[in-house]
């Protein structure tokens, strides 16, 4: 992330409104560049000022009920008129009028409102589901938080050993399921250990495998019975994920190592598993 965009994610960063992914990216920078950051403080500090100067006063009750009151009077007294021939009838019926306002709409505004309330839900409700970020989209999005929190926070594993002996039983005691784990250093991605995170609203497994200098989160938990066998690879912000499930788990690899490293870990992983 350069200068530029990050003064420009700054208002969304300062009001909570992005992703982790986002966000993280931003600290990231604030912690690189002392111009940003500075300004950073500056912005929130000004926020912070303006909000505590700023009187904020709370409509009472007897306010908020003569308001109703005459809203209520309002629409209860506009006549009803059908089609632009009423419209025009009460614009001209007005012009005749010693008033500011000429002219009225044939509907009561409570009413629009409430329409363009309703027709908002019909539309989140029935407007397909194409037009929406997908279920492995949005676990996408949880999956590269994870993966890239455990990073920066140094917090790569809770279980740290190459030995597959080793971090398999400590899973095994912490998780309702047994994992499969296997070490692939001869193989060029040398198990680093592992870890428990939450996911797709149940406890996963992490094993963390090393490519080079790059580490690969592979997130496993148990597959739904009815799931469907297939190889799903997906790229966002720069990093890569691939899933994959079999008769057993759900597998998804998560790294900014290039997809074809991934699709290798995969083929070696399943190739040692127990059950080959």
């Amino acid at each position: 992330m350069n200068c530029e965009e990050a003064v420009k994610l700054m208002d969304g960063y300062l009001d909570g409104e992005l992703d982790p992914i986002t966000s993280q990216a931003i600290e990231q920078h604030l912690r690189d560049c002392g111009h940003c950051d500075q300004a950073y403080k500056t912005h929130g500090s000004l926020i912070h000022a303006i909000g505590n100067a700023t009187p904020y006063f709370k409509a009472s009750a007897e306010l908020r009920e003569r308001i109703q009151s005459s809203l209520r009077k309002e629409t209860s007294e506009q006549p009803v008129r059908n089609g632009v021939r009423g419209a025009q009838v009460l614009f001209h019926k007005r012009q005749s009028e010693p008033r500011s306002i000429l002219w009225e709409p044939p509907w009561n505004w409570l009413g629009l409102a409430a329409a363009i309330i309703f027709g908002a839900i019909i539309a989140l409700n029935v407007v397909p589901r194409l037009q929406r970020p997908g279920a492995d989209q949005f676990l996408a999005t949880q999956l590269i938080a994870s993966h890239v929190r455990s990073l920066m926070a140094s917090h790569l594993t809770d279980v740290a050993s190459s030995d597959q002996h080793t971090v398999k039983p400590w899973l095994d005691t912490k998780l309702d399921f047994a994992p499969p784990v296997v070490d692939l250093s001869s193989e060029g991605f040398p198990l680093i250990g592992g870890r428990l995170d939450y996911l797709d609203n149940r406890p996963a497994a992490v094993l963390i495998y090393q490519r080079r200098k790059h580490f690969i989160n592979l997130f496993v938990w148990p597959a739904e019975s009815n799931a469907t066998r297939s190889t799903k690879a997906i790229s966002r912000q720069g990093y890569q994920l691939l899933h994959w499930v079999d008769s057993d788990f759900n597998y998804w690899a998560v790294s900014d190592v290039n997809v074809n490293d991934l699709q290798t870990l995969k083929e070696l992983f399943e190739k040692q598993m127990p059950h080959h």
